[in-house]
């Protein structure tokens, strides 16, 4: 997910999804466009699962013994 041209850091995600989430709650949004803010939050949020689980794998330190322990 990218925001002008660069990857969207997970606090600038986080913003975007709390956008959508205030856009969905409004009372004058219409089915259709309560159907694209809920795509693109799904959208988001695999975003953020996503780059955590990358983070979450790069803290992750392999011992000398093969036994992997959490940096």
């Amino acid at each position: 997910m990218e925001l002008d041209g660069k990857e969207l850091t997970l606090e600038e995600a986080f913003e975007k999804l709390e956008e959508t989430i205030e856009k969905l709650e409004a009372e004058d949004i219409t089915l259709e466009d309560s159907f694209k803010e809920y795509k693109q939050g799904m959208e988001i949020l695999k975003f953020c699962s996503d780059k955590i689980d990358r983070v979450e794998k790069k803290v992750m330190k392999i011992e000398g013994n093969g036994e992997i322990n959490e940096f």
